[in-house]
């Protein structure tokens, strides 16, 4: 069993669905996931399918509790989300989904750098598949904007991985010190991935186009892949502290600043995922427990909030926080699902956040960083404001839009009521993940201090909330940042204005240049036009001649390489006639 990757279970099984009867469909779909979670779990620890390929090892399957882990909730995520999708009607999505999630798993158990690529590009391939499956220009566009960020992290990374393997001669996959180029690139491939600024901006663009199930899938794989790598490969690098504490604030300002639903968690994505690289760079046993037990409960709890809002854009066609309001009156368990999600993402007590972030922070207040603990702890009631308030009040219960939905079929919200049982489950009973985490836990999440301080944040951020509710409430706007620079492509104002300010001093010129560039073109492609010399019909005789030099040439090229071949070299042979007549 050992030979056969349980992330094939998924691939392969994605590749087939477009071919397996509509009545069947859904056992595929609730079944495969649950098949590659038993073969997660009947992997011994420790084990490892090795095959030798041209002095190199690689290793498709390496099991240790941190793999394990990821594997896990990476399966578990593809049970749920096809249970939510199985009204989907797009066998491409599906497809797509299947091979997007067998592909994380892939790289969750990859044992060496190659597989670990090949896994990450096929992640790139099939996310872009569930974008595609969309349909719509917009959603076609952004699948575009997408696929073009991820080739180029996937090329940051094939050239890092080539440049570490060239210096040290090995593909296996273990910690890798940022302390060469080539490390450095892989940290940067892996970075565009987790989604760290500059290039962040690509999931609130592409994320949000997904269908109503799309997103689902998408909230969970890309982003925690990352993490994993992270976790596995760069433990303990100080710069990742940074870069986390500056995501975590990134995502709180644009999560505030959104009036769509999807939107405003897909920033607040960006925001959780940078707890958790701070975590990473914090590196010790106790951040690197918290950063992965941390995207466990996040891919819960994202994939609740994010099945809430897709549930309600499914029943209404709505995304603008706008247009929305009063459902809960007609949508009561999309609403408490919603809410138990908005806490949990919140880190509230009782709630499976709060069992995984507070590990972050404690493991900041035992090295004694000061300042990354304030910034946490701001950041905690950043996320209440965003997340657990300002999303299902909007959403849910602010002033009454007139939308009488009622709640999605019995699957959408069956696939609800699972996540956020473990929500609840995980925060009362946190022991089953610690257990699985992959050093000892020493870790007493309630005790009074711990409790105690988280109420005391997230009250008076819910308090200042509503004292600035007039100025939370969100108009008819597009929020961009980066993503400014391609998705206006030289059409905007901004961008034109700039391309019109650098082109100037060359205008006038150019149409000069363009002439000599175009006597030079021809001169040089004469020869092998309709009237140039190659063209020509030549004498037999000069035919000949033409013949017996190209032979001569080739025959002293074989002597030279004959000689040096032996040991000759070609110094000698043009100085030393003495030695060698």
């Amino acid at each position: 069993m050992i030979d056969f990757p349980p992330a094939l279970v998924l691939v392969l099984g994605g590749f087939a669905l477009p071919l397996v009867p509509l009545r069947l469909r859904p056992v595929l779909l609730l079944g495969l996931p649950l098949v590659a979670l038993a073969l997660v779990w009947s992997l011994p620890e420790g084990a490892a399918a090795a095959w030798p390929v041209h002095g190199y090892a690689l290793t498709p399957v390496k099991v240790d509790p941190l793999g394990r882990l990821f594997a896990t909730i990476f399966a578990i995520m593809g049970f749920a989300g096809a249970l939510f999708a199985l009204n989907q009607a797009r066998t491409l999505e599906l497809a797509s989904a299947f091979i997007y999630a067998g592909s994380a798993i892939g790289v969750a158990l990859a044992g060496d750098l190659l597989t670990l690529f090949v896994f990450w590009e096929l992640m790139a391939l099939a996310s872009t598949g569930v974008l595609i499956a969309a349909g719509g220009e917009g959603a076609l566009r952004a699948a575009g904007r997408y696929f073009v960020v991820h080739m180029l992290g996937g090329a940051f990374l094939m050239a890092g991985v080539l440049l570490h393997v060239a210096a040290t001669g090995s593909l296996e996959f273990t910690a890798l010190p940022a302390d060469s180029f080539g490390t450095w690139l892989i940290l940067a491939g892996v970075l565009v991935n987790a989604a760290a600024p500059p290039l962040s901006a690509w999931l609130a663009d592409a994320y949000p186009e997904a269908s109503w199930s799309g997103m689902v899938f998408l909230s969970a794989f890309t982003t925690k892949a990352a993490v994993y790598v992270l976790i596995r490969g760069f433990p303990g690098t100080e710069v990742l502290v940074w870069v986390g504490l500056f995501m975590i604030f990134y995502g709180i300002i644009f999560a505030l600043l959104e009036n769509d639903m999807r939107r405003i968690l897909a920033y607040s994505i960006v925001n959780q995922v940078g707890f958790m690289v701070a975590g990473v760079g914090i590196g010790t046993e106790m951040a690197l427990n918290g950063a992965a037990a941390h995207a466990f409960t996040h891919i819960i709890y994202k994939a609740l909030l994010l099945m809430s809002a897709g549930s309600v854009l499914y029943m209404t066609g709505r995304r603008k926080c706008t247009d929305l309001g009063g459902l809960f009156r007609t949508m009561p368990l999309t609403t408490l699902c919603g809410t138990v999600g908005a806490l949990a993402i919140s880190s509230f007590p009782l709630t499976s956040g709060f069992v995984s972030k507070s590990m972050i922070s404690q493991a900041a207040s035992d090295e004694t960083l000061a300042i990354a603990w304030f910034l946490l702890m701001a950041a905690s009631a950043g996320v209440f404001l965003h997340a657990g308030i300002k999303f299902p009040w909007f959403v849910f219960f602010q002033k009454d839009s007139g939308l009488r939905p009622p709640d999605p079929p019995w699957n959408m919200r069956a696939a609800m009521v699972l996540f956020a049982a473990l929500c609840v489950g995980i925060g009362i009973w946190p022991d089953p993940l610690y257990r699985m985490l992959p050093f000892p836990v020493d870790y007493a999440p309630y005790t009074a201090a711990h409790v105690v301080n988280a109420l005391q944040l997230l009250l008076f951020s819910g308090l200042a909330f509503f004292l600035l509710l007039p100025l939370m409430q969100r108009t008819l706007t597009i929020t961009l940042d980066v993503d400014r620079i391609w998705r206006t492509g030289g059409s905007g104002p901004t961008a034109a204005g700039l391309a019109g300010r650098l082109v100037a001093p060359f205008a006038a010129g150019r149409a000069g240049a363009h002439a000599r560039a175009m006597r030079a073109l021809d001169a040089v492609l004469h020869p092998f036009g309709p009237h140039g010399i190659l063209a020509a019909a030549p004498a037999i005789g000069t035919m000949v001649r033409n013949v017996l030099l190209a032979l001569l040439l080739a025959l002293v090229l074989g002597f030279l390489a004959t000689v040096n071949a032996a040991g000759v070299p070609h110094e000698l042979l043009a100085t030393d006639t003495e030695r060698y007549p």
